[in-house]
């Protein structure tokens, strides 16, 4: 498994993060492309910011081995990562909507 495929299933699971999200809680669903757009975005912004404590995809191959621990941590960011950032927008919709 290389850093960039690493990278791309992070990804994924940032988007599958937001469209379970939207799905669970409809008040925050965007539809397909906004719930697509917040998954990838929130994926890139949680494994950019917290991948420093060491389960970045870099991490995650070092020395050419594959560490399972890592990525499983890197899923559960990027899965985070997803659906935390629908809930945050919406709530920024919302609160720009009053003003």
């Amino acid at each position: 498994m290389t850093d960039t495929l690493i990278s791309l299933l992070s990804i994924l699971i940032g988007i599958t993060g937001a469209y379970s999200t939207a799905r669970i809680f409809k008040k925050y669903s965007f539809g397909i492309i906004g719930n697509t757009i917040a998954g990838v975005f929130g994926s890139i912004l949680f494994i950019k910011s917290f991948g420093r404590l060491g389960f970045n995809p870099q991490s995650i191959m070092e020395f050419g081995e594959f560490h399972l621990t890592l990525f499983i941590i890197n899923l559960v960011v990027s899965f985070l990562g997803g659906s935390l950032t629908v809930i945050l927008i919406s709530k920024l919709k919302h609160k720009m909507n009053r003003s």
